[in-house]
């Protein structure tokens, strides 16, 4: 029986009303997009090509690729032939259609003290000088330019500059080491550092520049040439002075030009650089928590496409709608869908610099009801960071703007998507869970609002033009219900390319496993009704007397305790069990861990999962450590249950500071 014909209680569906203002209205209006893309691909990208301006249509075929290592270098090209500019498609395309008054950009500052409002006629202005900026430095197509930033209107303005006269961006998130931005400045072969002379994140102070300095010093000492750092004057450092007259940041007039005093020199006007189809569009750093980090490389005409189609459909976009997201635009949730598939969409974007619960935990419903956002996209773990402060500084604010909540990053537990339903969608706004990686461009699996009957912790089902596929650990598809690695049979739009300057790492990363896939490296259960609900990275796997757990699963039945807002599950070696299950706990506020409370939060996950899923120990601490991005460090916490103090590459770390404190709780001295 069709899962529409069978009304479960653990399934919700989208409302009648919503239903009736939604692009995709039904699962069998899906079901039949979904045939159409992946059986005629080429009319279906077509159609959406064709919503998009082209100086020189494609050749003849619309798309051509290989994924067999053993047939010849990997290869995807999409709309190959095809000459267009990215710049022109998501900014001259909305002004030409008379939208130039449309506000473009709403941004918010940390301190909730400075907003400002940009239209798409200024965003286009202020592109063109710094385009202008950039050709006037003798920065041409094909030149590579780092961006080091916190989330601010001129970073948005800095990447579409680069698109527009074909010179392909590398945001580096702001925060980042000196040691890390050099990097990936050297790895991307950057020849242009952007940056600005400092930012708050909450009350924390990044010394932007000071640590763009130091990169620039590593970056020379290595023989790599930046030619310039352009420095926006964020928080006005440069004009501010300490006691004995000196400015607050240092200046090297060799190198550092001040970005108002360059922009104030240039035109406004701009013509765009025809570009391939296949060209680059930007470069972006995967965490490298794993390893040395991979550039991942995207081009133009394929991107286009899938960034403007997954927004248009994931969020059911509609005329006039305001978007909002926690991500912040170092990473590809934000490429994607606060500047490329967005702006594409003529969509009003907000850009918040902030964190979510700075000044307090009402910050970003404050945001929702004041500039009326429609939209609202997280990641689970700031869902779980909002839920320990309880429901009321929720409750303060109507919140009667939002249509759609999203969420991706990472899977949800089920309990934070029953309050993000409940609590912050009042039961009416459909929760779009989705899976995608830096590499996909996109989403993959997701939940179409109006469309897809949503199960909690469920990414629920391919997106157009998509075919997944579950394999066992010898490369057999698996058909049905099924759990094992997930893998992709053909190429969508959004693909990445290469790795910049390695296609033989990515051919082996992505295509060498299982020959003829693109492998993810994640587990994947689906489900009879063909949901599929992610496990986690396939090396996030807990091997318990012989039996395999999924980090995921333990996890999600420890935060459904009502003390638990956090949890991350490692194995650490046991005498007779081969390994057991160590749990770190970030406790809500007025918990603290007593015997009882850890008998309880073992209980849980017995009576969840089963008795091989009891935790053999429960550590209670103050944060997980994570990357910047907002995923667990799993290795941290193996090598702290292993008594390993040698933790590698911790570049990529939010808190280093926590490390103490890991090791100290766990018995061992650093």
């Amino acid at each position: 029986m069709a899962i529409d014909d069978n009304p479960r209680e653990d399934i919700y569906y989208p409302n009648d009303e919503f239903r009736k203002e939604a692009h995709i209205s039904s699962l069998d209006e899906y079901r039949k997009l979904y045939k159409k893309s992946i059986e005629d691909p080429e009319t279906f990208w077509m159609d959406i090509a064709k919503e998009f301006y082209w100086k020189r249509l494609p050749n003849k075929d619309l798309v051509s690729y290989n994924f067999d290592v053993s047939k010849g270098p990997i290869c995807v090209k999409w709309l190959d032939g095809a000459l267009t500019n990215m710049c022109y498609n998501v900014l001259d395309r909305v002004i030409d259609k008379g939208l130039g008054d449309r506000v473009a950009y709403y941004w918010e500052s940390n301190d909730d003290n400075s907003h400002r409002i940009v239209t798409y006629n200024d965003l286009l202005r202020d592109v063109c000088r710094f385009a202008n900026v950039l050709k006037s430095l003798g920065i041409k197509k094909g030149d590579r330019v780092a961006i080091y930033m916190s989330v601010t209107i001129e970073l948005v303005v800095v990447m579409l500059a680069c698109a527009r006269i074909g010179v392909i961006h590398s945001v580096i998130f702001a925060g980042f080491s000196a040691e890390a931005l050099a990097d990936r400045i050297m790895d991307a072969n950057c020849i242009l550092l952007v940056t600005a002379d400092g930012a708050y994140r909450a009350n924390k102070f990044i010394p932007l520049k000071s640590i763009a300095d130091s990169a620039l010093e590593i970056c020379k000492r290595l023989n790599h040439k930046v030619i310039a750092s352009i420095v926006n004057p964020h928080l006005k450092l440069y004009t501010t002075q300490d006691m004995n007259n000196n400015p607050i940041i240092n200046w090297d007039p060799k190198v550092d030009i001040l970005w108002n005093d360059i922009m104030k020199s240039v035109s406004d006007s701009c013509e765009p650089e025809w570009m391939e189809a296949e060209d680059p569009l930007f470069i972006l750093y995967t965490s490298g928590s794993t390893g040395k980090p991979k550039g991942i490389v995207h081009t133009i005409g394929g991107y286009l496409l899938y960034a403007y189609v997954t927004f248009k459909y994931v969020f059911n976009y509609t005329e006039g709608d305001v978007f909002l997201s926690t991500a912040d635009l170092g990473w590809v949730t934000a490429h994607t869908f606060s500047v490329y598939g967005a702006l594409a969409n003529a969509c009003s974007i907000v850009l918040f610099e902030g964190t979510p619960v700075h000044p307090n935990p009402g910050r970003l419903w404050n945001i929702i009801d004041r500039l009326g956002v429609n939209i609202f996209y997280t990641a689970p773990t700031t869902i779980r960071s909002l839920m320990k402060f309880g429901d009321h500084y929720v409750r303060q604010y109507r919140r009667d703007s939002l249509k759609v909540l999203g969420t991706a990053g990472e899977p949800i537990n089920p309990e934070a998507w029953y309050w993000f339903w409940d609590v912050v969608g009042n039961q009416k706004c459909p929760v779009v869970d989705n899976y995608w990686q830096t590499e996909t461009g996109g989403p993959m699996i997701t939940c179409l609002p109006g469309a897809t009957p949503m199960k909690p912790g469920s990414a629920t089902l391919p997106f157009f033009g998509v075919i997944p596929a579950i394999l066992d650990g010898e490369g057999n598809e698996l058909k049905g219900a099924a759990a094992g690695q997930l893998v992709f049979k053909k190429p969508w739009p959004g693909i990445a390319r290469t790795i910049d300057g390695k296609h033989e790492s990515y051919e082996m990363t992505y295509f060498h496993k299982f020959r003829g896939f693109y492998w993810t490296g994640d587990g994947v259960q689906r489900d009879s009704d063909g949901y599929y609900w992610m496990t986690g990275r396939n090396d996030d796997t807990l091997n318990v007397s012989g039996h395999l757990l999924s980090t995921v699963e333990v996890e999600t039945a420890i935060v459904e305790h009502r003390a638990v807002a956090e949890a991350a599950a490692v194995s650490a070696p046991h005498a007779i069990k081969g390994e057991s299950i160590h749990v770190f706990v970030v406790l809500n506020n007025g918990y603290e861990l007593t015997a009882e409370l850890e008998t309880d939060i073992k209980r849980r996950a017995r009576d969840r999962i089963g008795a091989l899923a009891e935790p053999h120990v429960i550590r209670a601490v103050s944060g997980l450590p994570k990357t910047k991005s907002g995923k667990v460090m799993r290795r941290i916490l193996h090598k702290i249950t292993r008594n390993d103090r040698e933790l590698g590459d911790t570049s990529t770390m939010a808190d280093e500071t926590i490390l103490d404190q890991l090791f100290t709780i766990s018995g061992i001295k650093r």
